[in-house]
C-alpha cells in the first residue's frame, strides 16, 4: 500500500538584486523530485550537504512551502487542504531533527517537551498526560524517573531519544528522520539506529530516513535516492545501488565509503580509480545542455537511473 506519494515537488528560494530587490534567479533547491513510499518500509534520501534532502523533508512537512508540485499523503494532496485539514492530517506525518541540542527547548522540562503535541492534538487531564509521557519514555529507554529533568541533564544519544518520544506521542505512520544520528558519536549511532528499527517493527511505522552515509543508508533502508543538485540521479533498492550503481554520482558516493578490511583495500582502491577515470572521461554526458540533470528513465521494474 501506496503511503506517500511526491510529485514534481519543486522548492525554489529567490535571489534579490539591484537597488529594489528585485526577484533576478531562483535556487533550484528542489528541482521535479518525485518518489513514493509504501506502508511499513524505509525510504532512504542521500546526497552530499546541499543536494536538497533536508528541504525535501521539509516541504513534506510543510515546514517549508512547496513552490510546486504534489504531496499526496493517505491520498490527500496536502497542497490543497485548508489550514485546518492540514494540521489534523499533520499529526500522522512527525519529524525527527538532525541536531538534538539545538531540536529542545533548554527551557523546558521532559514533561512538556513530549507532551507538546498532546496538548495540541489531544485532551487529557494531566495524570493522563503524565502517564503517557513516562510510558514512552521506557519505550525509548529512559527512566520515568527523568520526567522533570531539563535537555542539559542528558547525553547527546539520550536527547536524541526525547525528540524521537515526542515524535511518537500522537502514533504517526510516517515520521521522516533527517541525519537522526549525524551528530552523535559513532559508539551510540549504532544503537539509535537499531532501536529506530525495534520502533519500526512494534508500530508499524513508515520511514523516510534523510542521510549522508551510505552505511547508515544501506543499514537502515529498503529502497533509496540518491540526490544530486535538487534532483533525483539513481532510485533503486538497497541491494541495486551498492551493487549495481549506474549513475557516476552514486559511484563516487559509494567509492568514497571507508573500507578499513585488508581482504577487501585492493578491491576498493581499483574501483576508486575506475570511478576517478569515468569522472573525467565522461562527466559532462550526465548533464543536459544546461548544466541540469537528467529525468530518470527505467532499466528495470524497480530501478531509475538519470541518463540521456
Amino acid at each position: 500500500m501506496t503511503l506517500l506519494k511526491v510529485n514534481n515537488l519543486k522548492v525554489y528560494f529567490p535571489i534579490r538584486g539591484g537597488f529594489f530587490q528585485r526577484v533576478v534567479d531562483h535556487v533550484r533547491a528542489v528541482d521535479d523530485v518525485s518518489f513514493e513510499l509504501n506502508q511499513g518500509e524505509t525510504y532512504g534520501l542521500v546526497g552530499e550537504s546541499g543536494s536538497g534532502k533536508s528541504t525535501t523533508g521539509k516541504a513534506i512537512m510543510n515546514l517549508i512551502h512547496p513552490t510546486d508540485g504534489q504531496i499526496v499523503y493517505n491520498d490527500k494532496d496536502f497542497m490543497k487542504l485548508s489550514r485546518q485539514e492540514l494540521r489534523q492530517e499533520r499529526k500522522n506525518v512527525q519529524m525527527i531533527f538532525q541536531d538534538p541540542y539545538s531540536s529542545l527547548n533548554p527551557k523546558k522540562r521532559v514533561i512538556d517537551l513530549i507532551a507538546e503535541p498532546l496538548r495540541n492534538f489531544e485532551r487529557m487531564s494531566p495524570t493522563e498526560e503524565r502517564k503517557t509521557v513516562e510510558m514512552y519514555l521506557e519505550k525509548v529507554g529512559l527512566s520515568p524517573e527523568s520526567i522533570l529533568k531539563y535537555p542539559h541533564e542528558f547525553s547527546g544519544g539520550q536527547r536524541q531519544r526525547i525528540g524521537i518520544a515526542r515524535a511518537l506521542t500522537l502514533k504517526p505512520k510516517l515520521i521522516i528522520a533527517d541525519e537522526p544520528v549525524s551528530a552523535l558519536d559513532v559508539s551510540v549511532q549504532a544503537q539509535v539506529l537499531n532501536f529506530l528499527q525495534d520502533l519500526q517493527e512494534e508500530f508499524n511505522l513508515t520511514y523516510l530516513f534523510i542521510g549522508h552515509d551510505l552505511g547508515v543508508i544501506r543499514h537502515m533502508c529498503d529502497r533509496i535516492g540518491v540526490m544530486y543538485r535538487g534532483r533525483l540521479v539513481e532510485e533503486g533498492t538497497s541491494e541495486e545501488i551498492y551493487e549495481q550503481p549506474q549513475h557516476i554520482y552514486t559511484k563516487r558516493l559509494i567509492a568514497a565509503i571507508p573500507d578499513i578490511s585488508p581482504a577487501n583495500r585492493e578491491q576498493k582502491v581499483a574501483f576508486r580509480k575506475q570511478v576517478q577515470q569515468e569522472y573525467t572521461e565522461h562527466s559532462v554526458d550526465f548533464f543536459d545542455a544546461q548544466g541540469r540533470v537528467y529525468d530518470l528513465k527505467n532499466i528495470s521494474n524497480t530501478h531509475r537511473v538519470a541518463l540521456p
